[in-house]
């Protein structure tokens, strides 16, 4: 169904180029690791004449190739929580606790860095399937005075970004922020997070339609850039659109590095998963392209893999580094950002030692939480799954 799924039931389904209308022209002009050491990818660019698709060996190494010196490798300090049910989203409040959402069963939990926890609620409107459910969870930037929680979740009828106030250890009634985004029993996209510029960023997915992602009139396949209050953020490309770009299959990982530049980590669909730079109004190519070489009207991936190494979840950026949970792949990937925003060096750890990996967030105190999805059907879970693992980076 997707580089998060063996037996992809969804692939080959590629849907013909759509004219983009009169949005797209706006877009338009607007301790564990293995041995040896990955061949370093090389930064794509538009347009390109590369004959074939540059990919990281399926193993890691403390050494990152072509460096005068050896990188430490991350360190997983100790399970925090385990017996979670697909534990999907991490955000962090002011005092350092984390909220957490369960996918399958609804429920918030407030996680604090000592692994005590507490269930502040459920959210009842959630229907989960396949990939739906309760996904992404983001902090509100202005917490300390409205102590307001985001969610994007799924319902019977679409999926949607809601709110609710935390009182104390409770979680207050929901209200509707953005809904009519498409929804389906796979490609739901689910991530949000506020950018540093006070906006909510929301990753949409294609919901098994691919032809949705190059519809300007459909909010499936897209990052969304919206206001706290669900209206389109002033400076998106069209004013009148949550849409900030298009031409995205299944995007499940956003993060910002020290310039406040925009990456994404996206679903392949049978070759290559991918690492995308995301610009103001940029067509990220889906369907008519997937990886790499679609030409002028689409913006390369920065970075490529097959899809069994990655199908990436997760993006956090700390220490210099994007952070990428994989799923399929089962291992977490570690990739320099230069000062000039170039993405390279990919490195992987902790490969199969914790199977598939959904969530990679940075707490306040500078340990990355990551989180597994064994628990969905998909993976092979331990007693203890699912967890949530601290790592030093």
């Amino acid at each position: 169904m997707t580089g998060d799924m063996t037996g992809d039931m969804a692939r080959g389904n590629r849907g013909p180029r759509l004219a983009l209308g009169a949005l797209a022209l706006a877009l338009a002009v607007t301790t564990g690791c293995s041995s040896s050491t990955p061949e370093p990818l090389p930064r794509t660019t538009q347009p390109t004449d590369v004959p074939s698709q540059p990919t990281p060996s399926d193993t890691s190494s403390e050494a990152e190739p072509g460096g005068d010196q050896r990188r430490r490798a991350p360190r997983a300090v100790g399970t925090l929580v385990d017996q979670l049910e697909v534990p999907w989203g991490v955000d962090f409040l002011p005092d350092g606790d984390a909220v957490v959402t369960e996918r399958m069963t609804g429920l918030v939990l407030r996680v604090s860095p000592d692994g005590r926890r507490t269930r502040l609620g459920s959210i009842g409107s959630v229907v989960p399937q396949g990939e739906a459910g309760l996904l992404g969870v983001a902090v509100s930037p202005d917490f300390d005075t409205d102590s307001t929680v985001f969610f994007y979740l799924t319902t019977g009828a679409d999926n949607r970004v809601v709110k609710a106030q935390v009182d104390g250890e409770r979680l207050g009634e929901p209200t509707v922020v953005l809904d009519g985004i498409p929804a389906g029993f796979i490609h739901d996209g689910g991530r949000i997070a506020f950018g540093p510029d006070g906006r909510l960023y929301v990753t949409t997915g294609e919901t098994g339609d691919p032809e949705l992602a190059q519809d300007p009139d459909s909010l499936a396949g897209k990052i969304l850039r919206i206001t706290a209050d669900g209206e389109p953020a002033p400076g998106n490309p069209d004013p009148g659109s949550p849409v900030w770009s298009l031409g995205h299959r299944n995007v499940q990982g956003l993060a910002w590095d020290d310039a406040g530049r925009l990456w994404a980590s996206e679903f392949g669909d049978s070759t290559w998963d991918e690492l995308n730079l995301v610009e103001k109004g940029g067509n990220y190519g889906w369907p008519e392209v997937e990886g790499t070489g679609g030409g002028p009207d689409f913006v390369d991936p920065e970075l490529v893999w097959p899809v069994e190494q990655a199908s990436p979840s997760g993006l956090a950026y700390a220490d210099g580094h994007l952070w990428m949970a994989g799923l399929r792949g089962q291992r977490l990937w570690r990739i320099e950002v230069s000062p000039a925003g170039r993405a390279s060096r990919p490195t992987a750890f902790f490969t199969e030692d914790y199977g598939r990996l959904r969530t990679i967030a940075v707490a306040p105190d500078g340990l990355l939480w990551l989180t597994t999805s064994n628990q969905d059907g998909r993976g092979n879970p331990t007693p203890a799954d699912d967890r949530i693992v601290q790592v030093e980076p």
